[in-house]
């Protein structure tokens, strides 16, 4: 059976189960849509566009050694999608479409189309759960539902988990040169040079993450001013790494990490198993998709409208040091620290008062690694109208966070060179002015907010 692959966010050859069975039904075709529209709609940041088109250029040329051609076809809308693939497949005598599953509504309802497409030309198309450890629908509470609270579903998984085992598979090369067939044309903002996207690149940042991080993770993912964090998010989000792959690299290491939720080693797992988690919830409540709260108790806060406020937000103008350091940083590189977007989120929605979805798209229009599942869900965790909402307690106070965090103002200096003079115990205040090195010298840093009064009016707010 002539047989085609599809890549969509699972940009990868190795432990892509999907690329695998693919190719052992004798595969000599890729496929990549150039979906411009779509993009724009769903809002994708210009960097991770830029990202992809290197990673696609990169596959190109590994897969031509197997003997394999991608091609690159534009397809402005995923509507557009359904023709282009059926014309393709016809013009290639292809019969078995093979991809993976995406689990946001948009995606699944071009799916959907697409296979009713597939049955009417005679062809067959077939998903694989390749962006997962635990397939969708497979971790159910005791009624057989999905949960709603992270810590029982982490249990679930972990149980699940250690019931399976999930080996790598790898093909042989074979010398069979391909010619590259297109050329990917989307303009991107071509900024996402720091990020490397060839394999052997990649090897080495999971190695040395996992044996130079990955032991002290748990003491340094909180502080901006160091790399204490893996830097494989935007590899994750485009499925250019496997998690899979990733969580047996860990376990070759330390045997011993899924033992026990408490050990140190343990907290990086942690968060890929919100990242599973925050998939799971896309697939099994479709509103999430169109920027609905997940909890509907929420559905009569009045959120504030305030241009002003909200611009000041996005430019990093709002007076507290830290929350301006991190936006500046989003701006300036298309990433930001996590412990920052907790921050950042929290006072967007809770010292603004301001709709969460307008962070959550302001994110995905700049973020390397925008992640749709995964950053709703953690916007709605910050606007406490997700799963674990917490609206009485998680109002964080960004001075004290900048003080425990980046307690020298490190962080802050590296990217307001504007407060660079300021003493370390005076840089995490907003300022009206503060006069240094005598009088020749003075610092204006506002805040737009009182924080005291701001966090009163969100409570205010939520008591609905």
């Amino acid at each position: 059976m002539n047989t085609l692959f599809w890549f969509r966010r699972d940009l990868r050859l190795f432990a892509n189960e999907a690329l695998i069975a693919a190719l052992k039904n004798g595969a000599k075709n890729a496929i990549f849509f150039i979906t411009e529209k779509q993009w724009q709609r769903h809002g994708c940041a210009p960097i991770q566009l830029d990202l992809i088109k290197r990673r696609i250029a990169y596959l190109q040329k590994q897969l031509a050694q197997y003997g394999v051609t991608l091609h690159v076809i534009n397809a402005p809308l995923y509507s557009d999608c359904q023709q282009a693939l059926i014309d393709f497949c016809h013009s290639n005598n292809i019969e078995h479409i093979i991809a993976n599953s995406e689990y946001e509504l948009n995606e699944v309802n071009r799916d959907r189309a697409i296979l009713k497409a597939c049955d009417g030309a005679n062809m067959t198309f077939t998903l694989y759960e390749g962006d997962l450890i635990a397939p969708v629908g497979s971790v159910k509470n005791q009624s057989g539902e999905m949960f709603k609270v992270f810590t029982p579903f982490k249990r679930a998984w972990l149980k699940q988990y250690h019931h399976h085992y999930f080996s790598l598979s790898v093909w042989p090369l074979t010398e069979q040169p391909c010619e590259l067939v297109n050329e990917f044309d989307y303009k991107t903002d071509e900024s996402s040079q720091k990020w490397p996207v060839e394999d052997d690149a990649l090897a080495t940042v999971v190695d040395n993450f996992i044996a130079e991080k990955l032991a002290d993770y748990d003491d340094k993912r909180d502080i901006p001013s160091v790399k204490g964090t893996s830097g494989l998010s935007p590899y994750l989000a485009l499925g250019i790494i496997s998690t899979k792959q990733l969580l047996i690299n860990i376990q070759q290491r330390f045997p011993d990490i899924l033992t026990t939720s408490k050990s140190k080693t343990f907290s990086w797992v942690n968060e890929l198993i919100w990242r599973e988690f925050y998939r799971h919830l896309i697939a099994a409540y479709p509103k999430l998709s169109r920027y609905e709260n997940f909890n509907e108790k929420y559905n009569g806060i009045v959120w504030r409208e305030s241009s002003s406020d909200f611009a000041a937000w996005c430019e990093g103008k709002t007076g507290y040091p830290l929350v301006d350091a991190a936006m500046r940083q989003l701006l300036q590189t298309g990433w930001m620290h996590n412990r920052l977007r907790m921050v950042v989120a929290s006072f967007l929605t809770k010292h603004l008062l301001i709709d969460w979805r307008e962070g959550e798209r302001f994110f995905m229009k700049h973020l390397i690694d925008g992640d749709y599942p995964s950053n709703n869900g953690g916007w709605q965790w910050a606007a406490s109208t997700g799963c674990d909402a917490q609206p009485y307690f998680r109002i964080f106070n960004p001075i004290t966070q900048s003080e425990r965090f980046d307690p020298n103002g490190e962080f802050i200096r590296k990217y307001l060179p504007e407060l660079a003079h300021v003493p370390n115990k005076q840089i995490h205040f907003p300022h009206t002015y503060l006069t240094l090195r005598g009088e020749n010298e003075k610092v204006y840093w506002p805040a737009i907010v009182d924080h005291k009064a701001a966090r009163e009016r969100a409570l205010a707010a939520f008591k609905v």
